[in-house]
């Protein structure tokens, strides 16, 4: 199947998964307000079910929220280079349902994770002081981003392409696309056990959104089915 634009015969999926998340960053920062909490940030990123910030839909919506130009940057380089060559093979249909599932598999998993790491809290008894602090201390740690969709998809790469050859800085040599993503999804799970002070990134939703991109992949290989939709 083969597909062309005037962006680099960027697949149709991808790209307008790449203009969506651009309009969606512009919207957050135009709009979202420049006090201590943004308002987009509120509404749309990913709460804690304890947060009274927190709406089912957040659920979807983190997926097109970013922290910041080097965040968007990153994830949607990523997005283009692995995502281009994946929609090639399955599709933008198959495509977008898969990357949905990360997406959706990645927000399950932090909001797990949340429930972990505040499960004192949750279930202490608190005064209107201390919930109205813990109410803010959930604000800011809102999760947001393509990450986890994406890892889905290095996940998908690496099964898809294993022996192709990638260039990882500042490893000076090529590097296989198994070992190269399995190691950066080593990296994740060494950063989500040790919780390293200050490390704000989404861990265990990177992981969530791999491990169900490669068994996803692994099921659709095995039955060989040509639709999934």
């Amino acid at each position: 199947m083969a597909y062309g634009n005037s962006f680099q015969r960027t697949t149709p999926a991808v790209l307008n998964l790449l203009i969506i998340n651009g309009l969606c960053f512009l919207a957050q920062n135009l709009f979202g307000g420049s006090g201590d909490f943004n308002r987009a940030d509120d509404l749309f990123a990913l709460h804690h079910i304890r947060s009274e910030e927190f709406r089912p839909y957040q659920i979807i919506t983190s997926m097109f929220m970013h922290a910041g130009i080097l965040h968007i940057a990153f994830n949607m380089l990523a997005l283009w280079m692995f995502g281009t060559m994946v929609e090639r093979v399955w599709g933008p249909k198959r495509f977008l349902i898969f990357y949905f599932i990360c997406g959706v598999a990645a927000s399950l998993a932090q909001l797990g994770f949340y429930a972990y790491s505040f499960r004192a809290i949750d279930n202490m008894v608190l005064d209107a002081d201390q919930f109205s602090q813990y109410q803010n201390m959930l604000r800011v740690n809102a999760t947001v981003g393509a990450s986890g969709a994406i890892m889905g998809i290095l996940a998908a790469y690496a099964y898809l392409f294993p022996d192709t050859k990638l260039f990882i800085m500042p490893i000076p040599f090529p590097v296989k696309a198994k070992y190269a993503i399995m190691g950066i999804i080593a990296l994740d799970l060494f950063g989500g056990i040790g919780q390293v002070q200050g490390d704000n990134i989404a861990h265990f939703a990177h992981l969530g959104g791999a491990a169900v991109g490669l068994l996803l992949v692994i099921i659709w290989n095995r039955i060989n089915k040509t639709r999934f939709y």
